[in-house]
């Protein structure tokens, strides 16, 4: 059976032209029971993202991921660039707060 998190990959492998892709479960951060998969922070790099402003480029892994924001995943931290925008970051992901709402089991 397949993950969550790898079938989160799959799915942006295989809609984006991709530059870059990172898919951390931060779950373990969170108020959650052990190996849950409900929290995730995604770091995208595609040139599918130029001239799109952030809220469409959400909006598009929004749709794409929109079965796992139904069911399993309960909280997904998007971080979308395009190569250009990648390159000036220094291609370093932003790191995640703290969870604000307890600690982790």
């Amino acid at each position: 059976m397949m993950t969550v998190e790898q079938g989160i990959i799959n799915k942006l492998n295989e809609n984006f032209q991709l530059s870059y892709l990172e898919v951390l479960n931060e779950s373990h951060m969170h108020n959650v029971p052990a190996n849950a998969e409900t929290h995730f922070k995604v770091t995208i790099v595609s040139s599918d993202f130029d001239g799109k402003r952030l809220i469409q480029r959400q909006r598009l892994v929004n749709q794409l991921l929109s079965a796992e924001l139904a069911g399993p995943v309960h909280a997904l931290a998007q971080h979308t660039y395009t190569p250009e925008e990648w390159n000036k970051k220094n291609s370093i992901s932003p790191e995640s707060p703290n969870c604000l709402g307890g600690g982790s089991k």
